[in-house]
């Protein structure tokens, strides 16, 4: 039987502008960063990312980079628009970036205009779709000027290949305005920026990226707001068999200290007196600010998808509950970053 999408998905979604732009997103996006490469059984990655469509998750955030190997994930999630979703692509906000590396050779990696224009051209032909709805630049560049790099997510605009332009990773407030400026010179405004963001990665807060959004008129989708699950209940107590530390290249059993397992055992006794598990007040508390167009999760399973979707249904989050989240939400714990 084909795929029918739920006719009341759209009923409980709450929607943010990103930005000054005309789009708007789900307060959730659904990101394909791990888990939907050639590891992971293709039709548990069908049956997440459908239930994650039928409960109104529009947008699905990927990257030439997402794997392993680097552009399965793209290509995965084209064999599920092409099956399921296609004649629903014009609901969806497919997203995609380009610019860390993927392979040895120069031309794939880095801010250039080769690279990122040749790089989106073959994530068009692995989503099997004209156009993605957000081309990203992935990361910074020191090699290459900024105004080159700008000038290729213009182009992409500009050609139809990408319908709004992005960035992503620009912790220092000063390059990500620059950014925004440049392209608003290029009559493409700078649409969103995507950085990692979680009560243990404070940077936007502590660089003032969020404020510095806010006034370039950028929204911000923000990604590992489960600090690659530290903020869920999975390590309190050791780490479990098939655990994401024991085989990611993000996170490894070295990061599950004990000062860690203090300060989110501490976040995860608040939780359990508003009701609510550690993921759900995590995901809450990313979403509280109203700089943040949409909080991007994965999942393994359907069943942790809906679990993280109830989030914004508890009730907000008080300034003392924010005070005791501070004292042991501490920026850095568990995670390798600067």
């Amino acid at each position: 039987m084909s795929y029918q999408p739920s006719d009341d998905r759209y009923e409980n979604v709450s929607w943010r502008r990103a930005g000054t732009t005309g789009l708007t997103l789900p307060e959730f996006a659904f990101g394909l960063w791990q888990k939907f490469g050639d590891r992971s059984p293709f039709e548990t990655q069908r049956e997440i990312v459908l239930a994650a469509f039928d409960a109104g998750i529009v947008h699905f955030d990927n990257a030439n980079r997402y794997g392993p190997p680097h552009r399965a994930a793209e290509k995965n999630f084209g064999r599920i628009l092409r099956d399921d979703l296609g004649a629903w692509r014009e609901e969806l906000i497919l997203t995609t970036k380009a610019g860390n590396p993927i392979g040895p050779s120069p031309y794939h990696r880095g801010g250039s205009r080769k690279n990122l224009l040749q790089s989106l051209d073959h994530s068009l032909r692995d989503l099997g779709t004209d156009y993605v709805d957000v081309f990203y630049f992935h990361h910074p560049d020191p090699a290459v000027p900024l105004e080159e790099t700008v000038g290729a997510l213009a182009t992409a605009v500009q050609s139809g290949k990408a319908l709004y332009a992005g960035v992503s990773n620009f912790y220092d407030r000063d390059e990500a305005h620059r950014a925004a400026a440049l392209l608003k010179d290029a009559g493409v405004p700078l649409a969103l920026h995507q950085s990692r963001y979680s009560i243990f990665d404070r940077r936007l807060e502590l660089q003032d990226v969020l404020g510095q959004s806010e006034q370039d008129g950028v929204g911000l989708v923000t990604y590992s707001p489960l600090a690659q699950g530290l903020l869920t209940d999975k390590y309190l107590d050791g780490v479990p068999a098939g655990a994401r530390a024991v085989d990611s290249d993000f996170l490894s059993t070295a990061d599950i200290t004990e000062q860690y397992r203090r300060r989110a055992r501490a976040l995860n006794e608040l939780a359990g007196l508003r009701g609510q598990s550690l993921a759900q007040l995590a995901l809450q508390w990313v979403l509280r600010r109203p700089e943040v167009t949409s909080a991007l999760i994965g999942a393994s399973s359907v069943e942790q998808l809906h679990h993280n979707l109830k989030a914004p249904a508890f009730a907000p989050l008080t300034e003392e509950e924010l005070a005791v989240i501070d004292t042991h939400g501490v920026h850095g714990t568990g995670l390798r970053i600067a």
